[in-house]
């Protein structure tokens, strides 16, 4: 697994000082908070000779709500990948079950953002990201070549590089101020909000939840934005006019834990593999419903802002 670097506590003034200039009365979202202040025991030096990485052993904990691999923006997955008792086969739904009261059975799980954190849109810059400069960008983080770490950079770079999907527009973010100006652009406006999951307990049981309200996010436009494997954070976003976005607060029956959770549903999935998971476990055609899933909590979705409206 690739390990992540964190920066200082003063290299964090810059991000929050941004947000707070820019978007004032929008609450920072912990999918972004907790990459502005990680909290690990690694450092990252930005100076003249640019960006020193000292990595410790803080690998990223794979998340189980969530779609693999980002599996609802690469829209590939063929069904093989997951198993019948699999955990995230529950994951997909259709939207007509989003609805208070409904049960489901998931398994939510607290991440942490595994050391990484935001450069300075100029710092960020002054570094190459390209797959075509690999080979500087290992040097320049001193990463082995062939190494876990450099496959990992490799495998980002090359995700960031594939054209997006019909329908959609993608963009990967090398600092805040990237994520929030491409959302900005991609919603039309400078007024939105940004929101992501979030699990009250480090750990909780795999069990049945019940769903105690739904709200859907403002406007037909959504951002959608994942953290990929690098020495800095990077978030891969992608725009998209066919998906709709709910915040549902559900209630843990075993422990009743309280997950305010965020899901997607695609309305517009004609595009997709036909052998995705999804159509599998779901046992739908492509484009022919829209289909659903949670997010995890390391992902933020940006809407324009205003009052969800609430749903039964």
């Amino acid at each position: 697994m690739f390990l992540l670097a964190a920066v200082s506590h003063a290299a964090l003034s810059p991000q929050l000082v941004y947000w707070n200039s820019v978007l004032p009365n929008t609450p920072m979202p912990s999918a972004i908070s907790d990459f502005n202040n990680p909290g690990r025991d690694t450092n990252v030096n930005v100076g003249h000779g640019g960006v020193n990485v000292n990595t410790g052993h803080k690998g990223k904990p794979w998340v189980v709500v969530t779609v693999p691999n980002r599996l609802s923006i690469v829209y590939a997955a063929a069904e093989t990948q997951i198993h019948d008792d699999d955990p995230n086969v529950a994951l997909f739904f259709l939207e007509k079950e989003l609805r208070r009261d409904a049960k489901m059975n998931l398994y939510f799980t607290k991440t942490a953002s595994g050391g990484a954190a935001f450069l300075t849109q100029k710092e960020a810059d002054a570094i190459p990201f390209s797959s075509a400069k690999l080979p500087e960008i290992l040097g320049h983080f001193s990463v082995k070549p062939g190494s876990a770490e450099a496959e990992a950079m490799k495998t980002t770079l090359q995700d960031c590089e594939e054209p997006a999907v019909r329908g959609e527009r993608k963009y990967c973010a090398t600092s805040l101020e990237s994520m929030v100006e491409f959302s900005m652009s991609s919603l039309g406006t400078r007024d939105v909000a940004a929101v992501s999951t979030t699990v009250a307990k480090a750990v909780t049981p795999r069990q049945q939840y019940t769903v105690m309200e739904v709200k859907a996010l403002a406007g037909d436009r959504l951002v959608a934005c994942h953290p990929e494997a690098y020495p800095y954070a990077v978030f891969y976003c992608h725009a998209t006019a066919t998906s709709k976005a709910y915040r549902v607060r559900l209630v843990g029956t075993a422990d009743g834990v309280v997950v305010e959770a965020v899901a997607v549903c695609h309305t517009d999935t004609s595009a997709w593999n036909p052998n995705h998971v999804a159509f599998k476990v779901l046992k739908v055609k492509p484009g022919s419903v829209p289909v659903c899933h949670f997010l995890p909590d390391d992902t933020v979705v940006w809407s324009r802002s205003g009052q969800g409206r609430a749903s039964t």
